[in-house]
């Protein structure tokens, strides 16, 4: 391209950004605390980590202390089949295959592992001659009679650790994680019946609360709501309503929708903030779907203040961090924002994107806080990485080298909880697996496995740009069960000028790009790539369709050959 037609094109690129029919953009308060651009700024490779993570930690012959962290469990509950454990936190002394018979291990990470690595390319029916997609039937617990996805294989390891059976979010969401894998692999025998009964349990489930998840659990066998001492968990209404409007648009049975909306009315009444662990995106990004699908009017803005504000009573903090600890910003990582002064977790920060990143596709509104929100996590969760964050400011820097570049600390904390290490400076990488089993785990268990095998969700969504502090998020990626799409890419510019860059489209596509925020096609017959200007702290919300294709409305929809581009498109683009 010479010089004086590239300076037109992005020059009439930008006029069109800045001045086109912009749709207003709804702030999240929470994410306006945080930095534009954060200190110590760097976006580590997150794809080229999850490859690493799932070619290191699948070894069987791989050497060091407290390594292989997997192991065959050969119990063969509920499938009469084998299935391969990993461990939750390095050198966990109630797992491996001489504890406890080998039964304890969780889905969080067995399922966190498999739907990572599936995102960032991986086969996981067909990995090192094993179908680890297959093993995952065994977490189905029909040999209970509850019949869904749960975080054990059996009752007997259950009270070892992570809730099971008493703990409902440890219960409804090893079912979104299964939804998730079974996007990505359809024709898995047995999955579809599976599927299908999870979904009969949970909207029946539902039927039954009748609006009131006012409860600890909800016992899936006897079909009954239950309470112990754990606190109620409300939002468990967000999963089912997840999972159920997963099943609505695989099967297309309109019950599941029915339940779906039935679950969200129940979420949405909420009159006070029932956030417990990492649900409640999942509901906010199910309200703008919602909303945008079937033209409903959920109170998007509700739930996602309540995902991110720190304002529950019974999970006391439980949100989005906001600090600037000893010149690190950590903002946007996801965890108590009230204990010891914060203490963020690297599982539900991986976990937060999965949900709000493809929301942008069903509501632009929110493309600058969500993208100004993703550049801030994905900045901070290099933190967890022993290689990321300095010595002075880990609980074991000596030991962490035996998480071989892929096991990342469980938690950053202000103050540490261990007396051990109260000394250390904020922001402080550490883990809570030497609480588990006081006195017996190693200091080792603070490295998460079961956090750091959920990175393939970072790593499908994340590509640099060619200005450090724009990222390029595919909303696709962890889209699940959606309808057909064209590639539709979020970007964001943090900065206080405007700032040029370069998008390169698929080798052999002719392709226009149009802006769902500003309403307007910014480009015609890109082959390979184009530069585009953003304005100062603005998005945009880039669909690539074909060229030249048919462009048709239907009530605020705006569609180019029969697939929807826009779900609120406005009037100038009719």
């Amino acid at each position: 391209m010479n010089r004086k037609y590239r300076f037109l094109s992005y020059s009439i690129l930008f006029v069109v950004l800045s001045c086109g029919a912009q749709v207003k953009q709804q702030p999240i308060p929470r994410v306006d605390q945080m930095p534009d651009v954060p200190a110590h700024f760097e976006i580590i490779d997150y794809n080229k980590l999850a490859l690493d993570f799932d070619r290191t930690v699948y070894d069987f012959n791989a050497k060091g202390e407290f390594w292989p962290l997997v192991w065959v469990d050969n119990s063969q509950k509920n499938s009469k089949q084998d299935v391969v454990g990993i461990y939750t936190a390095i050198g966990d002394v109630r797992q491996g295959p001489n504890h406890n018979k080998g039964m304890f291990h969780e889905a969080l990470a067995t399922m966190g592992a498999t739907l990572g690595a599936s995102l960032v390319g991986i086969d996981k029916t067909k990995s090192d001659g094993r179908n680890y997609v297959a093993m995952l039937k065994n977490y189905y617990n029909s040999e209970t009679g509850w019949n869904i996805m749960m975080n054990n294989t059996c009752p007997e390891v259950a009270l070892l650790g992570g809730g099971y059976g008493r703990d409902w979010w440890y219960d409804v969401y090893p079912n979104l994680l299964f939804y998730a894998i079974y996007d990505q692999y359809p024709n898995e025998p047995e999955y579809e019946k599976m599927a299908r009964t999870i979904a009969d349990k949970f909207y029946e489930a539902d039927k039954i609360l009748a609006g009131n998840y006012d409860y600890s659990y909800f016992d899936y066998g006897k079909m009954t709501p239950m309470k112990n001492n754990i606190c109620a968990q409300p939002d468990a209404s967000a999963g089912h309503a997840w999972v159920l409007y997963a099943a609505y648009k695989k099967f297309g049975d309109k019950k599941y929708l029915d339940g779906a909306i039935s679950a969200l009315n129940a979420l949405q009444a909420q009159k006070t903030n029932p956030t417990y662990e990492l649900l409640m995106p999942f509901g906010a990004a199910l309200a703008a779907r919602i909303n945008a699908e079937q033209g409903k009017n959920f109170d998007v803005n509700k739930m996602l203040h309540w995902t991110f504000d720190g304002t529950p009573i019974c999970r006391e903090g439980w949100g989005v961090l906001v600090g600037n600890w000893n010149g690190y910003d950590i903002s946007g990582i996801v965890g108590s924002t009230v204990d010891r002064g914060g203490y963020g977790f690297l599982m539900n920060t991986y976990d937060m994107a999965w949900p709000l990143i493809p929301m942008v596709r069903y509501d632009q509104s929110y493309a600058n806080a969500i993208g100004k929100w993703m550049l801030n996590a994905a900045n901070a969760s290099k933190f967890f990485y022993p290689e990321h964050m300095p010595d002075e400011h880990e609980s074991i820097p000596e030991e962490a080298s035996v998480g071989k570049g892929v096991i990342a600390y469980e938690g950053i904390i202000k103050k540490s909880n261990m007396k051990k290490y109260e000394h250390v400076p904020a922001p402080v990488a550490q883990g809570d697996g030497p609480l588990w089993v006081e006195n017996q785990n190693p200091p080792e268990s603070q490295l998460s496995v079961y956090g750091s095998g959920h990175v393939g969700i970072f790593g499908s969504i994340i590509k640099k740009t060619g200005v450090d502090g724009i990222l390029r998020l595919d909303l696709n990626a962890t889209d699940f069960f959606a309808d057909k799409s064209y590639p539709s890419y979020l970007f964001y510019n943090p900065f206080n000028e405007p700032k040029s860059f370069s998008v390169t489209v698929d080798e052999g596509n002719k392709v226009d790009f149009y802006d769902t925020v500003s309403g307007t096609f910014i480009a015609k017959s890109v082959s390979k790539s184009q530069e585009i200007t953003l304005k100062a702290k603005n998005s945009a919300v880039i669909v690539m369709v074909p060229s030249g294709a048919k462009i048709t409305h239907s009530g605020s929809k705006m569609l180019v050959n029969g697939i929807v581009v826009d779900y609120h498109a406005t009037a100038k683009n009719k």
